[in-house]
């Protein structure tokens, strides 16, 4: 029996990587793409068609007649128009941090409040902005599709299909598995797209795509997920209570739950995953602020100086700027790195020890806002190399605290791709 492979693609905001996984989840092959800019001005679709192309063509060729399956991930709310009779872009793409707030009066008006959509930059304030500026001619065969449904139907051909991560910030409801009456209800309802869950398989692979890149007749495409959904998969965090603490410009913070949180006040919403909830949130705090105040090689050298095992006696709240998300809410919020000692190395000690209460803070919030209280915690991003800060934050938490092995989403994006089985009743590419 000939080994199978699993292939998933992460589309960030600067680049696209594939992970291609064998089926006890070891990495045989990873391959990373920045962008190309087309013509003078980066045209987005095409950029990412053609990153698309080049990551297919990177992947070994002894490895391609074994793919059994691919998935996408994307990032959340970038959002494209397609003409579903020609398959071309009537507008966008609309990227995650472009917001539309001459749509979110109408969107405020329609939704239940304080609901995920109601942000300018949320799906659904993307489709009602097109909607009300574009005439009816226009709107006809439209179909809305995120950046991940786009780039997986250039591979299996099947309009109008997406998955229940990416359809959030749309309006979808995943505790119900269905849109909700005030959405299903509007006149734009024809451009949502049907739902699925994470790496269902949609189709097999495109018949000419199959004989250009050697993949095999079997070889099926599947839904994909979100960036940070697919960061968190890679990172095996898979029974409730295990979360995952990615210390990057910020700190975010996801963690498996039996229960699903929402509250617009902290920023906090929940992802599906199969029968369990991803209950988020995320703070201003993190490497942003400690890179305002200290070099890479400085931040190495001072935390090997510091005793972890000592709590340190500053109250500090470390912030780039004005204004704090979760696990408080207050935009005008200051940050406070004062009193600062004259020893670098206490100032530091500092500085890791109160981004570590804000973490712990975060926690106790949503266990507060009835999430499952977390017990086990995986760290991604750059301070994920930090060893010194993970034993702050081990005393801190007062749980342990690893870093993940894996935490990139490709790698996430190819474990979904291996819950798609290839199926027989699936369809056929156009």
């Amino acid at each position: 029996m000939k080994q199978r492979l699993y292939l998933g693609i992460d589309f960030g905001t600067s680049g696209a990587r594939y992970a291609l996984i064998d089926e006890e989840g070891n990495l045989c092959s990873e391959r990373k793409r920045a962008y190309p800019e087309i013509g003078n001005n980066k045209n987005w679709a095409t950029s990412w068609k053609e990153t698309l192309f080049m990551l297919l063509n990177d992947i070994p060729e002894e490895y391609r007649p074994s793919v059994a399956s691919i998935s996408i991930d994307g990032t959340s709310a970038t959002t494209l128009i397609i003409d579903r009779r020609k398959g071309d872009v009537l507008s966008g793409p609309f990227l995650y941090n472009e917001s539309f707030p001459n749509a979110l009066p109408t969107v405020v008006s329609i939704a239940p409040e304080n609901h995920t959509v109601c942000t300018g930059s949320s799906t659904l304030c993307k489709l009602v902005s097109w909607w009300e500026l574009n005439s009816s001619t226009d709107r006809e065969s439209a179909i809305l599709m995120h950046q991940s449904d786009w780039l997986l139907w250039l591979l299996h051909g099947v309009y109008g299909v997406s998955d229940y991560n990416n359809a959030l910030k749309l309006g979808y409801d995943p505790e119900a598995d269905a849109y909700p009456k005030w959405l299903a209800s509007q006149p734009y309802s024809f451009m949502l797209p049907s739902i699925k869950a994470p790496g269902t398989p949609i189709a097999f692979i495109k018949e000419d795509i199959r004989l250009q890149y050697g993949f095999p007749e079997d070889c099926v495409v599947c839904t994909g997920t979100t960036d940070s959904i697919a960061a968190f998969l890679a990172a095996r965090a898979s029974s409730p209570g295990k979360s995952v603490t990615s210390l990057g410009s910020t700190l975010a913070i996801k963690l498996l739950s039996r229960v699903r949180v929402d509250d617009a006040r902290y920023g906090v919403y929940s992802h599906r995953l199969d029968d369990k909830w991803l209950v988020g949130g995320a703070s201003n705090t993190g490497g942003a602020v400690l890179r305002q105040i200290f070099t890479d090689e400085q931040l190495v050298i001072l935390s090997g100086k510091i005793n972890p095992s000592l709590q340190s006696p500053l109250d500090l709240y470390p912030l780039p700027k004005k204004g704090e998300r979760f696990p408080i809410s207050d935009p005008n919020m200051m940050p406070r790195l004062e009193p600062r000692p004259e020893s670098d190395v206490e100032y530091l000690h500092g500085i890791l020890e109160s981004i570590a209460r804000i973490e712990a803070k975060g926690y106790g919030l949503l266990k507060e806002l009835g999430a499952t209280a977390v017990e086990e915690v995986f760290t991604a991003g750059g301070g994920a190399k930090n060893k010194t800060w993970r034993k702050i934050r081990e005393r801190v938490l007062g749980l342990p605290v690893h870093k993940a092995e894996q935490t990139e989403a490709a790698f996430g994006a190819a474990l979904l791709a291996m819950k798609a089985a290839p199926c027989k009743n699936i369809m056929h590419g156009s």
